[in-house]
């Protein structure tokens, strides 16, 4: 027999209780840290969530939210300090839900001290090759020389001596 979870109607066993618990405290956890994480925003990255805020509001009077995951900490130039990365992918709009995204996926934003970056993609992730951290995006097929689910990736290092992220597109033979 087991105990009723207050406000569910549910009834939950002993051993299910474990369960329950981490999955409160993980609840509580990523609403703090989201709104930490908004308070901790660089002025770059909170301009960019402010116009996307009064875009939103501009758009039928809808309502902005910044999603689970908008808001990244990750080395994007290998110096072993967390670097910033805004994705538009996770902002919603209750009256637009294509406002910040198209086919050509979302804006994403990347601040590496006080230089801030911008990329449409559709995903991206870093991966270490040799000395160098390497960002990887899926963008937009046009820029393979196809269309849109032509797939197309783009290798970008960051250089710190000019401040620029680098990248080519490779003569394949």
């Amino acid at each position: 027999m087991g105990s009723q979870l207050a406000g569910t109607g549910k009834r939950v066993t002993a051993g299910q209780w474990p369960v329950v618990f981490c999955a409160v405290f993980a609840a509580l956890s990523t609403a703090s840290a989201n709104a930490q994480d908004l308070s901790e925003l660089p002025s770059q990255l909170l301009e960019k969530v402010e116009a996307a805020r009064q875009a939103c509001s501009d758009f039928e009077n809808g309502e902005f939210a910044l999603e689970l995951g908008a808001v990244h900490r990750v080395d994007l130039d290998g110096d072993i300090q967390r670097d910033w990365v805004l994705d538009e992918s996770g902002f919603a709009c209750s009256t637009a839900v294509s406002l910040y995204c198209g086919t050509g996926g979302c804006m994403s934003h990347f601040l590496i001290g006080d230089r801030m970056f911008s990329l449409l993609n559709q995903g991206w992730d870093m991966a270490n090759i040799g000395p160098f951290r390497v960002l990887l995006a899926d963008v937009h097929g046009s820029q393979c020389d196809g269309i849109n689910p032509t797939p197309c990736v783009a290798a970008s290092v960051w250089d710190a001596d000019e401040l620029v992220w680098r990248s080519t597109g490779a003569e394949w033979e």
